[in-house]
């Protein structure tokens, strides 16, 4: 039986890409990273705040993404948005998202090899 520690560590690393393609998807409209946060856990995506600023940090230095201070409420936000570039990479994922689901799909609707 496999131990629930392997299959975690396999989940997580099978999510991390997918999470970056979430974040470039919901950030086309401008958000701040708490709603982010909240709106990628009500589409199933749990994302820890430690796992997600460093994300968030590292997608802008890659110029996936932008960001602007609002300093119009009495808390200060960093909203960040999905730049060109980010846009362009997230329809790449995603056209390759479909690729690999539908070849997970013909793969399991092959008939097993003869032994």
């Amino acid at each position: 039986m496999l131990d629930d520690e392997l299959i975690s560590a396999h989940l997580q690393e099978l999510r991390r890409g997918t999470v970056v393609l979430a974040c470039l998807l919901i950030l086309e409209r401008p958000n701040y990273g708490y709603a982010l946060l909240d709106r990628l856990e009500r589409g199933g995506f749990a994302v820890d705040a430690n796992t997600l600023y460093p994300l968030l940090r590292r997608l802008e230095k890659q110029g996936l993404l932008t960001s602007d201070w609002n300093t119009e409420e009495s808390r200060p936000r960093k909203f960040y948005k999905t730049s060109d570039d980010g846009l362009a990479l997230a329809e790449a994922l995603r056209r390759d998202w479909h690729q690999l689901d539908g070849s997970f799909k013909a793969l399991h609707a092959q008939p097993a090899d003869p032994e």
